[in-house]
């Protein structure tokens, strides 16, 4: 199952298509990623997203009409992560401890960032798009709680409720800048294993 969302070119003038302007494309969203993160909404210019990602503003327009359009590119390339990590462990190919390690590098490496995209609104995306987001969102976690605990009830009450718990432990940290706080790991850890029924594995230092 793809865990792309869907209306990804929306916002974008066109898709790049070559391996070269893919690579220039994935530059200006990492930049504007750090820019984001460093300068808030308010201080977020194109002109420091095309000096930070090497490109010229010119080049930076061929794809992003505005500074939104390239927002909106920041996001969906969090909630694509969101979706793989979760695609991991419901697959089975990882297990608890990834789901949790996953979901704070996520959010981890720009903090500032992520409680921007908390705030602003997402004019491009269309009710269709949240909708297909959230659907794959809560089959993924239903997916995670049925491995574990055998088929939930059928109302998806379970999802929810680990999705939930998982979302407020996360965005809590991350507005507060505690992602890297000593026993956040560990603690919602505990809590995961916890849900699905499982004993938390022994301590430890967690990913590097």
């Amino acid at each position: 199952m793809s865990t792309r969302i869907p209306g990804a070119a929306a916002a974008m003038r066109k898709a790049p298509r070559q391996a070269r302007s893919r690579a220039m494309v994935d530059a200006i969203v990492e930049a504007g990623a750090r820019v984001l993160d460093a300068r808030g909404w308010a201080g977020f210019t194109t002109n420091e997203v095309a000096g930070v990602a090497g490109v010229s503003i010119g080049s930076l327009y061929q794809y992003f009409p505005d500074k939104t359009a390239l927002v909106d590119a920041i996001r969906r390339r969090h909630f694509d992560a969101v979706l793989e990590t979760l695609r991991l462990v419901a697959g089975g190919e990882a297990g608890p401890e990834a789901l949790v390690d996953g979901m704070i590098a996520i959010h981890r490496d720009y903090p500032a960032l992520h409680r921007v995209l908390l705030e602003l609104p997402d004019p491009y995306a269309g009710e269709a798009d949240r909708k297909a987001f959230q659907d794959r969102y809560l089959r993924l976690y239903g997916a995670i709680v049925e491995r574990h605990r055998g088929p939930d009830d059928g109302d998806g009450v379970a999802a929810h409720t680990l999705s939930s718990a998982m979302e407020g432990v996360i965005h809590h940290a991350a507005r507060r800048g505690l992602l890297a706080a000593p026993g956040l790991r560990r603690e919602l850890l505990a809590l995961v294993c916890a849900y699905l029924g499982g004993a938390a594995p022994a301590a430890g230092p967690g990913p590097a």
